[in-house]
């Protein structure tokens, strides 16, 4: 049995469950549904209302939803992306190809093509998706990022703390902290209170909003 396993979630977009940790990318009720709601419209929406040009920071690339959304929006309101993601543990290619969310949203060839790219860009380096839309993948643990003051959003998509909770305490959090310019926000699903306290422990400005369906609550939280 391959590690990873691909399933269809309740939108009728896929989602990706992993053996090694015992948690899916994505909720059951709906990947594109989620990653619409929590990270696009709480996250990018927000930053977009004040600037156009926007530097992301995309802890947990996984499928590329995060990114292929963002970069489906960023064109619609002719926004300029420039986008770190970072997974350490990379989807095989064979299964990448099998993810159908272009056909769920029903892109166009030319968008299809952008998927594609998204995956199929080497690592490490910049790589220009679109006109407007830069990326740039780094294949590296969390708990080693070490970028400071360079980020105006960041989409955390970890596994969640009852998979990995390490990956929500204070070390990892300083250091998206760090990372993002003053007033630069942090966006994830996760809404438990423990992970809330550290935010605000840190001096973030704690919002909890509605979650996506199926789930109560997700978190913003913004770098005064």
């Amino acid at each position: 049995m391959s590690e990873l396993e691909i399933f269809e979630t309740q939108d009728g977009s896929h989602s990706v469950l992993s053996h090694q940790f015992g948690v899916s990318y994505h909720s059951k009720y709906g990947a594109v549904q989620e990653t619409r709601h929590v990270f696009v419209e709480a996250g990018l929406f927000q930053q977009a209302l004040t600037k156009s040009d926007l530097h992301i920071l995309d802890v947990g690339f996984g499928t590329g939803l995060n990114a292929y959304l963002t970069l489906l929006e960023a064109q619609k309101r002719n926004l300029s992306i420039r986008y770190d993601a970072i997974e350490k543990f990379p989807m095989p290619e064979e299964q990448v190809k099998q993810l159908n969310y272009a056909d769920q949203i029903q892109a166009s060839e030319k968008e299809k093509n952008w998927f594609e790219s998204l995956h199929q860009s080497s690592w490490g380096d910049w790589y220009t998706v679109t006109p407007g839309f830069e990326l740039r993948k780094h294949k590296l643990d969390i708990q080693s990022v070490d970028f400071e003051n360079q980020f105006d959003l960041i989409y955390y998509d970890a596994f969640a703390p009852t998979a990995q909770p390490e990956l929500w305490e204070e070390p990892v959090m300083e250091r998206m902290q760090r990372a993002l310019v003053p007033g630069g926000v942090l966006v994830t699903y996760c809404a438990k209170g423990a992970f809330k306290r550290t935010l605000k422990g840190l001096g973030f400005e704690v919002e909890t909003l509605q979650g996506p369906p199926g789930k109560r609550e997700m978190t913003r939280a913004i770098r005064v």
